[in-house]
């Protein structure tokens, strides 16, 4: 039997992540989380981008993430949203990327340390994003809030800014580095979160199946 034949596709835009570790989030660094579990929102927001002939501009969708352990250990659960703006076909185009079914690292990446996958959702998804200022809001009707500000000096109260950049990454090349302020999510267990003043990221990614 020959291989299955993949949709091409393309997707670039910004990208938000809250999660509970501290400032840096070892897991940046193959290292474990700070707390020995990892637990996070991630939103996406595409600015540029196709699945086939499906047009992507425009899509939001978000996950919620959930970890024993280190994440290269696996038996993580998701729960996915997509932003109910989105058409029919849109939907079912980030539900196959999300199924890693069509190639990408970053998807077949997380298929693999996260199969414990819920059924995806829609709902309003609103995103605020400045990565050159370090600020970000999420808010999911009913599903998560949070709130991103820069890294303050404890002494001074300046602004301290610091990225992370992999050259090698599979999610982003460059992030900013910010503060959590507040996030929380009403998911079922054990995606119910509650984050505060932990780790968040902001970034562009550019990812395909090319």
């Amino acid at each position: 039997m020959g291989a299955a034949v993949r949709t091409e596709w393309r997707i670039s835009g910004e990208e938000i992540g809250s999660c509970n570790c501290d400032w840096g989030c070892p897991c940046q660094f193959n290292a474990p989380p700070t707390t020995g579990r990892c637990e996070a929102l991630v939103a996406y927001e595409i600015r540029d981008g196709h699945f086939g002939a499906t047009p992507l501009a425009g899509v939001r969708f978000a996950g919620i993430y959930w970890w024993p352990g280190r994440i290269d250990e696996g038996n993580g659960t998701r729960q996915i949203i997509v932003d109910e703006r989105a058409t029919a076909e849109q939907r079912a185009a980030i539900d196959a990327l999300i199924s890693g079914s069509e190639g990408g690292a970053y998807f077949e990446i997380f298929v693999a340390v996260c199969p414990n996958q819920l059924e995806t959702l829609t709902a309003p998804i609103e995103l605020q994003t400045d990565r050159e200022r370090r600020v970000a809001s999420i808010s999911i009707a009913g599903i998560a809030e949070s709130r991103v500000e820069p890294i303050t000096n404890p002494v001074s109260g300046e602004e301290h800014r610091a990225r992370i950049v992999l050259p090698n990454g599979f999610e982003y090349a460059e992030a900013e580095m910010a503060n959590t302020v507040e996030c929380t999510t009403s998911a079922a267990e054990p995606l119910s979160l509650r984050l505060e003043n932990s780790y968040a990221q902001l970034n562009e990614f550019n990812w395909s199946n090319a």
